[in-house]
């Protein structure tokens, strides 16, 4: 079995085009398996076998947590990490840093941070039993074998792959959108309609978060009464149906130095030019979708939209610099000024 290991590696070394095939044999098994997992968190979590999906359990009327809010909070934020991300446990610094500071800057919003967005049953990799000691070695890799980080960022980019399907995507974006109405109560008990001013919630994905963001969004809608969907993507890769039809407003914020965005726009034809009666055409066409730049960006890294390093003869940092994008845009007033 040693001696199996030795060659494999041996053969690796051998260039980037042997690694980029093995990688691509691992996609196609992936992509694949994939959607089993999704199809069988429904059946457990389902009744008649699957095929009627109950709401989450909400407060009621008489919910005595209810009264617990704070007479100002009236906004969630909820952010969804990246597709190099193992586990929401594990956000980087500067992921740390921008939360920190739309908390400290948005005082009504409660911000959420504990949905997975790249698990249908918001299990971290860890929580995977049959290959969590693969997770976890790719996650902890070093020198090297650094480059094991990949099959994370492959299998979650089936997972965001699931969220954009038309087949898979409604099973999958159901049990997000679940997970982010569980978080949301856990953070700050959800006040009954009934008894609420609007609710606002603002949806942050960055990378394939953005998607999944998206995909969640027209089941928070049908979920949530009273409520106002605000989703931006920070350097999100998405496609052109979902959410765009049920969110108030879609902001995208885009840096000048990341390429990656760019991918959804071409992969998806539903975000192209010419196909105008899409949800993304029509939310473009309506205003209510809006591209923002948010500065010299790239899509991920020290000067990625969470970099702590500091911009060229400039006295702030780039994930600075995306949190000033951010509160600048025309969401925030109208709930902070009740």
């Amino acid at each position: 079995m040693l001696k199996l290991i030795e060659r494999i590696l041996e053969w690796l070394r051998g260039g980037t085009l042997r690694l980029l095939i093995l990688a691509g044999v691992i996609l196609a098994i992936w992509g694949t398996l994939s959607p089993l997992g999704t199809l069988v968190w429904w059946l457990t979590q389902s009744e008649t076998l699957g095929f009627k999906r109950q709401s989450p359990q909400l407060p009621s009327r008489n919910d005595s947590k209810a009264t617990g809010n704070p007479a100002n909070l009236n906004c969630y934020i909820v952010f969804l990490t990246g597709v190099g991300d193992f586990s929401t446990n594990e956000l980087t610094e500067g992921e740390e840093v921008f939360l920190k500071g739309l908390a400290q800057t948005h005082q009504n919003c409660a911000v959420v941070k504990d949905v997975f967005p790249y698990s249908a049953a918001n299990e971290d990799l860890g929580g995977e039993r049959l290959l969590a000691p693969v997770w976890h070695f790719a996650n902890e890799a070093e020198g090297w074998f650094g480059i094991a980080d990949v099959l994370i960022k492959i299998r979650n980019l089936w997972r965001f792959a699931i969220s954009a399907d038309e087949r898979y995507g409604p099973v999958y974006n159901q049990g997000i959108a679940n997970a982010i109405v569980d978080q949301m109560n856990a953070a700050n008990p959800l006040p009954p309609a009934s008894r609420r001013q609007p609710l606002k919630i603002v949806l942050i994905g960055t990378s394939g978060g953005a998607q999944v963001a998206l995909g969640a969004t027209q089941y928070l809608d049908q979920w949530l009464m009273n409520t106002r969907i605000i989703v931006v993507s920070v350097g999100g890769v998405f496609g052109g149906i979902n959410g765009f039809d049920q969110a108030e407003r879609v902001f995208h914020l885009r840096g000048t130095q990341d390429w990656v965005e760019d991918i959804g726009g071409i992969i998806f034809p539903s975000r192209w030019v010419l196909t105008v009666t899409s949800p993304f055409s029509r939310a473009r066409q309506q205003g209510r979708y809006r591209s923002v730049l948010s500065g010299p960006h790239e899509h991920d890294g020290s000067q990625g939209y969470f970099g702590r390093d500091q911009l060229p003869e400039s006295n702030t940092t780039y994930v600075n610099l995306t949190l000033e994008a951010i509160n600048q845009l025309p969401i925030w007033q109208r709930s902070e000024n009740k």
